[in-house]
């Protein structure tokens, strides 16, 4: 039996106990679980680096997964937008069950290896994307069936999971493993498994996102405003970046089209079509193209 799934024995009478004791017991799983990330560190970093070379160009990200792990897996793919700007069009979702097991459990998916081929098949994955497939036990069929075609196709392959030796960490390019061991109640990975699913994700995905220029002095100058709240925070990310009056910020994201980047460049004194230009030249990286700008090196 894999660990994910054996009995503690400290917890068999965890029913019984009064809340607090049976939180607290549940607390110290959590800190453990990010704790069994550390030994993962190195691997999450070198994920990371092959990621962004391959998305560098027109590739995309494709989260694979089944019930919880499926779940924590979409999750951390729809907050890429929002944060950093990266485009619905370079996201795929591969869930067993469909998007529909986002909502409810769907009786016999993660068994699916056709559905999973059929999926790959659809998205038409190959050698420029960049597949991460979850599951806390590592040998998931529709998780591991996606994760082999997706390599066979080309396709960088990072796995996911919280069992040592499992077989989708033989199968991907790179595994990244937290080994969580039992959790507090037998077989419920959506507790342990599941942060350090989550944690590894949100550090996976945003190390990416540092690498590919969506981050710049540690702001988000790649985010969507979508709201008032956001905007505020765009034009004090533009006064800071700039050194310029709020109402300079506040004027350069309206002629830029509400883009931060070209907004900092235009707020120095660039043209809108200029900083638009300078941007294109240099990946949308905005600390090269300030450089280029003041006319020193990045």
């Amino acid at each position: 039996m894999p660990p994910t799934e054996s009995q503690d024995p400290r917890f068999v009478d965890i029913d019984c106990w009064p809340a607090q004791a049976a939180i607290n017991a549940m607390l110290d799983g959590q800190i453990a679980a990010l704790a069994a990330i550390q030994d993962a560190v190195a691997d999450i970093a070198a994920a990371a680096e092959a990621a962004a070379v391959r998305l560098a160009l027109d590739g995309r990200l494709v989260y694979a997964g089944a019930g919880t792990s499926g779940r924590i897996a979409v999750q951390d793919g729809v907050e890429l937008g929002p944060t950093f700007g990266w485009p619905q069009a370079r996201l795929v979702y591969l869930l067993a069950g469909g998007i529909e097991a986002l909502s409810r459990s769907i009786e016999g998916a993660e068994d699916d290896t056709p559905a999973a081929m059929a999926a790959l098949h659809d998205a038409g994955i190959g050698g420029g994307d960049v597949v991460i497939g979850v599951a806390a036990s590592g040998r998931t069929p529709f998780t591991l069936a996606v994760i082999e075609a997706a390599r066979g196709a080309g396709a960088l392959t990072i796995a996911i999971a919280n069992n040592p030796g499992a077989p989708m960490l033989v199968s991907a390019e790179h595994s990244l493993l937290a080994a969580t061991g039992a959790e507090i109640i037998a077989g419920s990975t959506r507790m342990k498994a599941g942060t350090a699913q989550k944690a590894i994700l949100n550090m996976l995905s945003t190390t990416i996102m540092l690498k590919l220029g969506h981050v710049h002095a540690g702001l988000m100058v790649d985010m969507q405003i979508s709201n008032d709240k956001l905007l505020a925070r765009a034009q004090a990310m533009v006064a800071a970046l700039a050194a310029c009056s709020p109402e300079t910020a506040a004027r350069a994201l309206e002629q830029t089209g509400r883009n931060i980047k070209a907004a900092v460049l235009v707020a120095m004194g660039d043209t809108p079509a200029g900083a638009a230009q300078r941007l294109a030249v240099h990946d949308g990286r905005l600390r090269a193209a300030l450089a280029a700008m003041r006319g020193t090196v990045a």
